[in-house]
């Protein structure tokens, strides 16, 4: 069991994927809206795992996870968006996410994702 930050603007989003990774029995310490909160909530909640999204108003996903890593270098960061497109998938791993995965969520694809970083 993990402690889980997920950190995306749409509410839909953040209640769909907190519902599979409950189900698997991880704790979801907090919810962002922005790659601000996330980076604040990231330090203030150390969590062994953020699922982020990458298109967020005031700080984007990719920021975010940038700023996390140069502070936290061990973080565990999974990047979720609907934009699926290679570029995006690269920037996101450059940036120092450990996984992509891509929206709607499947709920296997998230566990196996989730399994694999946290292992």
């Amino acid at each position: 069991m993990a402690r889980i930050l997920i950190v995306d603007d749409a509410k839909f989003m953040r209640v769909t994927l907190g519902s599979i990774l409950k189900k698997a029995d991880h704790e979801i310490v907090g919810e962002g809206e922005n790659g601000k909160e996330a980076v604040y909530l990231f330090e203030n909640l150390k969590p062994d795992l953020v699922m982020m999204d990458i298109t967020m108003p005031e700080m984007s996903g990719l920021e975010a996870v940038r700023e996390i890593k140069r502070d936290n270098p061990n973080a565990k960061v999974i990047m979720c968006s609907a934009m699926g497109q290679q570029k995006v998938v690269v920037e996101s791993i450059e940036a120092g996410a450990k996984d992509f995965i891509i929206k709607p969520f499947d709920e296997g694809r998230v566990l196996e994702a989730v399994n694999r970083v946290l292992s």
